[in-house]
């Protein structure tokens, strides 16, 4: 509607100085503003962002979520339900919390309930004790970065009396949001350099891709060392020197992970083999990082769980007085299974003490843990003890949890084996299988497994991560599942699973 249209467009596109009405500065500024790019685009963002990938929620997951919501809208599918194997997510599968757990939660988010008689005593007196230790006496007040200090003392006497009354200092206990905060923590002290001189990490294959997702996020070199599938995933430390002695060649290793007991393999190290780690570690120099969530998860006959710690400090004061260990666990796993609650807590051993003020300050950055997570955490630690009211529900709950998944573990593996094509190793502990597929093909768009993965889940709803996002050898393909369905339902899972395989092969190899 202006009688100026030459005008309008002289001034947008080639900036002329000819006045313009008000009207047509208006319509001058939209067209500037309709040429004006992004600040930040996918070429502008920090590139190393990019390198992560996460396959536990990878392009499989969310095509699970599509296919969820594709059913709700009524779409006919040859299955009623997602089923949603790929993750260690204990009460999502139907897990049932642990009584005393939920009740001592309750008593800190209300505490108006402390002053009822529906719940037992001893749940009280520990929230009690936790509320007190909190600002305004209410777990949504913030804590100290490091964590409240009667959890962190309770965390430091659990570690004490599992690992047979070896010293823990509260100082050295740093709680977290989850363990995987904990461990991006570290890593994030432990990353510098340029070019060769630049930080180097040593990670198993098969990893949980929290770490290889971290290191690309701080630009760090992933060193691979490969798990030995032909023995049950066991851990060889000529592998680990031969990791080592090739990475030497374009980066600085500095730091050993391990996952004891594994994720996603499922192996329990022996003791001898924890040695053989703290010693290579030791003369190479490395600072060792050891992710034990998993450490109640152990099932196989003549496996046992044996902390880094304990270890370190009973080969005697050569190692333990000089090997640098950071150890994590977490509320998530175990018999706990409290994923959304994020608890967890690392304990730093022999770290420089001008490294530990950087570590504090560090943390202090993010202001505190979740305090709900942290009053969780110190029940765990700080659990029923024998004559309490709540002790025999506790140890009845706990013991079946556990139980129950030592059986569904035999079970996976038993049942994985009968199938042509498929090989299994036991799994000794944690919450997954790791089996081996052959006689696969992928397409010219998706790796072999990754094809496979997409064709179990379209075609039966089971939705499983593939091993390629976790790393494996060339010329392998394994999946990840989580034994933590219901009996009832992994059977169903393990029966869909053999049936697709073999309908799979026929169609494919």
């Amino acid at each position: 509607h202006t009688p100026y249209p030459r005008t309008v467009t002289i001034c947008c596109c080639t900036r002329t100085h000819t006045p313009c009405q008000p009207a047509l500065w208006k319509m001058t500024e939209n067209c500037f503003m309709h040429h004006r790019t992004k600040v930040l685009t996918i070429d502008t963002m920090n590139p190393n962002v990019k390198k992560v990938e996460y396959a536990v929620r990878g392009p499989i997951v969310q095509r699970a979520v599509q296919i969820e919501k594709e059913l709700k809208a009524g779409a006919k599918k040859p299955f009623s339900e997602v089923i949603r194997a790929n993750i260690g997510d204990a009460h999502a599968m139907g897990q049932r919390p642990i009584t005393f757990f939920r009740q001592v939660l309750a008593l800190c988010s209300y505490p108006e309930l402390l002053e009822g008689n529906e719940f037992p005593e001893d749940a009280k007196e520990r929230a009690r004790r936790i509320l007190q230790a909190c600002g305004g006496g209410s777990i949504g007040a913030y804590s100290a970065s490091q964590g409240i200090e009667c959890v962190r003392q309770d965390v430091a006497r659990y570690i004490q009396e599992r690992d047979g009354g070896i010293p823990c200092n509260p100082d050295n206990i740093y709680l977290s949001t989850g363990a995987s905060d904990a461990i991006v923590t570290i890593l994030k002290l432990l990353v510098c350099g340029e070019g060769r001189n630049r930080t180097g990490v040593m990670i198993p294959i098969p990893q949980y891709p929290l770490y290889s997702a971290a290191l690309a996020d701080l630009g760090a070199v992933q060193i691979e060392y490969y798990l030995d599938e032909e023995n049950c995933w066991s851990l060889d430390v000529s592998e680990l020197r031969r990791a080592l002695v090739a990475a030497q060649q374009h980066c600085s290793p500095r730091a050993l992970c391990i996952i004891n007991p594994g994720n996603p393999t499922g192996q329990v190290q022996s003791r001898q083999c924890i040695e053989d780690v703290i010693r290579f570690a030791a003369e190479e120099h490395l600072f060792l990082m050891a992710d034990e969530v998993y450490q109640d998860n152990v099932y196989a006959e003549g496996c046992e769980f044996h902390s880094f710690k304990k270890v370190l400090f009973e080969m005697g004061p050569e190692y333990s007085d000089t090997v640098e260990l950071v150890s994590f666990h977490s509320t998530s796993k175990c018999y706990m299974g409290e994923c959304g609650f994020r608890g967890g807590y690392m304990e730093v051993i022999n770290m420089d003490p001008d490294v530990k003020v950087q570590l504090t300050k560090l943390v202090s950055v993010r202001l505190c843990p979740p305090v709900p997570g942290q009053a969780l955490l110190d029940v765990v630690v700080n659990p029923p003890r024998p004559g309490e009211p709540s002790f025999n529900t506790y140890i009845k709950e706990r013991t079946s949890t556990l139980q129950v998944l030592a059986e569904k573990a035999w079970l996976t593996e038993e049942v994985f084996n009968t199938v042509p094509g498929i090989t299994c190793n036991p799994v000794q502990g944690a919450m997954y299988s790791f089996p081996r597929i052959t006689q696969i093909t992928g397409n010219l768009l998706l790796a072999p497994d990754m094809f496979y993965c997409m064709k179990l889940l379209e075609e039966t709803g089971i939705c499983l991560v593939p091993g390629s996002g976790f790393g494996q050898r060339e010329g392998t393909y394994h999946f990840r599942m989580t034994i933590l369905p219901p009996t009832d339902k992994l059977k169903i899972v393990l029966e869909k699973v053999k049936q697709f395989h073999q309908s799979f092969t026929q169609q494919y190899s």
